[in-house]
Order: structure tokens, then sequence, then C-alpha cells
């Protein structure tokens, strides 16, 4: 509760949020409405172009023309499990400081819940090296970066069918846009909200070796292909929720994202003053 300090930001997704931090005996900067210029939305918002969102993959792999060139090739499918968020509400009558208010009342909501899936359709993959290879993946963010180490996946002529299980994290550009009402009464304000989110998208590197060594192999003879497991830009969006405030009396609001467990990812944003905040809706 927000009884001196707001949950702190989890430590294994990071920092997400503008400002209005709510910290016992924290700095003497005021706190400030948002910019509604940050978004192309004219209504009061959050949005986070890094949102941590965790990723189970379940790909699924067979190989067939291993001895010929061009060859071998591959084919791969599977989906992807998306790990969630949520937003996170606090509405409060009694603000205290600068950075400190007390009386608050939270509510939280799940946007998107665990496991939402992302089919990997099925895609030939040429690996252009012959002599039955030998096949490791490796998923990568769209910069290239490794997301996991070398997974050995087998040698192609074994290549009846593998399936490979991996965890990792990707990054999402969310926003959530906000409407408020009925501030003056109790259990209000009324507030409902949408949100969105683009991913940054996830491959799998294909890798094909003459050489079980990765390491001291004949690494002129390497091949590499990327499939995408999430695609680049892929955007999900969520119907509007209502969140019921339960305090009254034109109550100070703020916002932030969440994990799908509800740990606040980072400090809130202070939208405003409800009823300063229904005025400019009006």
């Amino acid at each position: 509760m927000c009884t001196g300090t707001l949950r702190k930001a989890a430590a294994l997704l990071g920092a997400v949020f503008l400002a209005g931090a709510c910290t016992d005996g924290s700095s003497n900067a005021p706190i400030t409405s948002p910019s509604f210029a940050a978004s192309s939305s004219s209504l009061p918002h959050i949005n986070n172009t890094t949102l941590p969102i965790p990723v189970s993959i379940s790909a699924d792999f067979s190989a067939y023309d291993c001895s010929n060139n061009p060859g071998p090739q591959i084919t791969f499918s599977g989906g992807s499990f998306l790990g969630g968020y949520g937003v996170e509400m606090t509405f409060t009558n009694n603000m205290k400081g600068t950075h400190t208010f007390t009386d608050g009342h939270i509510v939280d909501v799940t946007v998107m819940p665990a496991n939402e899936q992302i089919v990997i359709p099925k895609q030939p993959v040429l690996g252009g090296v012959g002599g039955n290879p030998f096949i490791w993946v490796q998923f990568i963010d769209p910069k290239g970066a490794a997301l996991s180490g070398e997974i050995f996946v087998g040698r192609c002529v074994q290549g009846a069918g593998w399936h490979v299980t991996q965890a990792a994290v990707t990054t999402a550009s969310a926003v959530a846009t906000f409407t408020v009402e009925g501030c003056e009464n109790s259990p209000g304000p009324f507030i409902s909200f949408t949100s969105g989110v683009t991913m940054a998208g996830l491959s799998a590197r294909i890798i094909f070796r003459n050489n079980d060594n990765p390491v001291g192999g004949p690494h002129e003879a390497d091949v590499t292909r990327n499939v995408a497991v999430i695609p680049a830009g892929l955007s999900l969006t969520f119907p509007k929720q209502p969140v019921l405030g339960g305090v009254g009396g034109n109550p100070w609001i703020f916002a932030g994202f969440t994990d799908v467990h509800g740990t606040a990812l980072g400090d809130p944003t202070l939208l405003g003053r409800c009823e300063q905040l229904s005025k400019v809706l009006s």
C-alpha cells in the first residue's frame, strides 16, 4: 500500500516510469503532471518503450536432404507464450510533502494474462552446407544480440524431429490511456483505460556446422539462418477495462505498469487530480 512507500520496482525487470514517485524522505523535486504530448493521445496516459515481457518458447524442428548441396533443409514451427503485464492505480486524498502521500487505495488490473500465445508458423530453412551437418539454435533480439546460448539440436541425418524449449525476455512498447469521471461520488472515482503493446521481436538463429565443436571447428563451413519467433512490430491491443477508485473526494490519481503477478515495474506516474482530469476530458 502507499502509506509511505509504494512497492519497489522488481529487480528482475527494471524501472519504468516518468515522474511522481511515492517514497519516504525522498527528493525535494515537485511531483509534476505528465505531459500529454508524450503520446499521440490527448488523454492522460502512461507509456514504456522497454516493457519487459518474459517469453517461453516451444519450437519443433525436422530435417531432410542432409547430404545434398545446398541442403540440408529444416522445417521450423511451434509457439511462444508471453508472460503478460498489468496496470496498478493508486488514489489518495491526502498527499503530504513532496513525494509522500497517505490514505492510498490501490487497484491492480491484469491487462494481458500470462500465456498469451504467439504461433510460430511452419517455416522452411535451407542450410546451405552439405555433408550431414550438426545443428544448433540460438534465440536473438532484433539487433542480433543473444537471448540464449547456442542449444545443440542434433545431427541432420538424425533429424526425424526435435523439440526445443527455452525461456527468454523480450521487450515491448506499451501504452495505457485513461478516461476519468464520477470524482465526487463514493465509491468513485470511476476510471477506464485501454492498453496495447508493440513487440520488439525475437528470432531463432539456426546454425549448421560440419564439426560438432563450435569453438575449434571449421568455421568457414558454418552457415546461419534466422527465422522469426515473434515478428518485430507485432501489435496487441486489449479492450477497455473499468477501475473503481473507492476513495471519493477528488483524489490524486497515480498509475504504473506491473508484471503479471502485480509487482510494480518502477515508480508510478501522477496522472493528475480527478476533477481537473475530468474537466480536461469533458
